[in-house]
């Protein structure tokens, strides 16, 4: 085995050692989970369900230092990932409630009974990505656990800690340890290992498209499910009779969260023509307060992109001679910063029609209703999104016609645990959280029970 060296990406010094597992360690972690995932499966739901709230206790007793955490491992604001331990500990409580709620159906038939059981898959990998670490790993612990599973997660070798911790305080607060296995590693090994093992029956991946398409292909083989949440080029719609001021004033939080490393990310902004000027000069002043520095402070905002080689990959998409209409600020180094940039393109741009994962946004007019659902649409993803509009209807309507799985109107806001989440088209397949979502780790049985006639 190897190790992996994590670096701060705000001060780019050392900050842990982590042991990457071969693909030997991850067939030895699937025999164990398998015989754990039984011992889970035979327990009342009322004790599966004391289980997980006393995991979502012990989250909640260490928030302060799962954030602290993901500061130094991930470069969020502390109040971000203040916030982003808290929702771990709420999906737990959430999924909690779910063992004592699934629960089968009795279908009328002629003959005699029939009935529907919902059985655990067995042993689930899920396979996380290197932005939200804490949330997204969540989003599958919790319902796969609920609804009787066993769960092997692979996190992302950038930032892999808060992870490895979070399977520390399930232990510490009494399962067993090998039902929630965290087992760090390449994708290319672990990860793939995860894909093609037998002995996992689904694969949750959330992460790059192109990586996607590999996952889905390799569980093919063995006709295996998969949840897949992918990439994303999301539109914030901006219509001329919305509350424009406050549809600037918010535009950079939609789109610079997190750096801008969000699959949600509203990174096109397209606002009716005939308000336009308007709108660029209430957005300037609001991307130049962006605070962006020091993670550890309360007062910032926005911190660094994860690494050297993502931040290279960023800076490409503005080059020299990039229709830059303006800037924020940030820090001169160490650290991988990028300031919050505004770009007016061509519609045809690649800043306009791929996916930048950085803190990169254009805006482009359009004309009408048409024109912005057309716009909004011309892409191969299909993940999130904004409408500003006062006027109903077109808000109905403007959202029925928006090939995307989640859209928010006068609102920037994408996730909650308790609604379904997931994308259209190339942004991924299946859904995640919302009080369905442990379904999707169960196999629907159906029983038919034969009754004798009287006599």
């Amino acid at each position: 085995m190897t190790a992996t060296e994590l670096v701060n990406p705000a001060t780019e010094e050392a900050l842990a050692s982590v042991e990457l597992l071969d693909a030997a360690a991850v067939d030895d972690a699937v025999a164990r989970a398998a015989v754990a995932q039984r011992r889970w499966a035979r327990l009342s739901p009322w004790e599966r369900a004391e289980g997980l709230r006393a995991f979502a206790a012990a989250v909640a007793a260490h928030t302060d230092e799962l954030a602290a955490l993901e500061v130094a491992n991930s470069g969020h604001p502390i109040a971000s990932a203040e916030w982003e331990a808290g929702h771990v500990r709420d999906v737990l409580t959430f999924y909690a409630g779910s063992p004592e709620r699934l629960s089968g159906r009795q279908i009328p038939v002629a003959g005699g009974l029939d009935v529907t059981f919902n059985e655990p898959l067995g042993v689930v990998g899920v396979i996380t990505p290197w932005n939200f670490p804490m949330p997204i790993a969540s989003w599958s612990i919790g319902p796969a656990l609920a609804a009787g599973n066993a769960v092997l997660v692979k996190p992302a070798e950038l930032t892999p800690l808060t992870t490895i911790r979070l399977g520390e305080l399930a232990v510490q607060a009494g399962l067993d340890a090998d039902l929630l296995q965290v087992l760090p590693g390449k994708g290319a090994v672990v990860g793939e290992r995860l894909v093609t093992h037998p002995g996992v029956r689904k694969v949750v991946f959330t992460g790059s498209t192109e990586v996607g398409k590999r996952v889905m292909a390799g569980a093919a083989a063995h006709v295996k499910r998969v949840t897949l949440e992918l990439g994303g080029k999301s539109a914030n719609i901006v219509f001329a009779d919305c509350d424009l001021e406050r549809a600037a004033a918010t535009a950079p939080a939609g789109v610079f969260d997190n750096a801008g490393q969000d699959c949600c990310a509203r990174s096109r902004i397209l606002v009716q023509r005939s308000v336009y000027e308007r709108f660029m000069e209430l957005l300037e002043p609001a991307v130049r307060a962006v605070a962006v520095g020091d993670p550890a402070s309360r007062d910032t905002e926005m911190g660094p992109l994860v690494s050297a080689e993502h931040r290279a990959r960023v800076a490409s998409y503005v080059p020299d001679d990039a229709p830059v209409a303006f800037r924020g600020t940030a820090p001169p180094g160490p650290g991988f910063w990028f300031p919050p940039t505004v770009l007016t393109p061509e519609r045809t741009d690649r800043s306009v029609t791929e996916e930048i994962f950085g803190p990169v946004v254009t805006v482009l007019p359009f004309e009408d209703e048409h024109d912005a659902v057309g716009l909004a649409n011309d892409t191969a993803y299909g993940l999130s999104g904004s409408i500003w509009t006062d006027e109903l209807s077109r808000a109905l309507r403007v959202s029925r016609a928006i090939e995307s799985g989640n859209l928010s109107v006068n609102s920037h806001s994408s996730v909650r645990y308790h609604t379904p989440f997931g994308g259209f088209k190339q942004s991924g397949l299946g859904r995640e959280l919302g009080p369905d979502a442990p379904l999707h780790f169960t196999e629907t049985k159906n029983v038919f029970i034969a009754v004798a006639e009287e006599g």
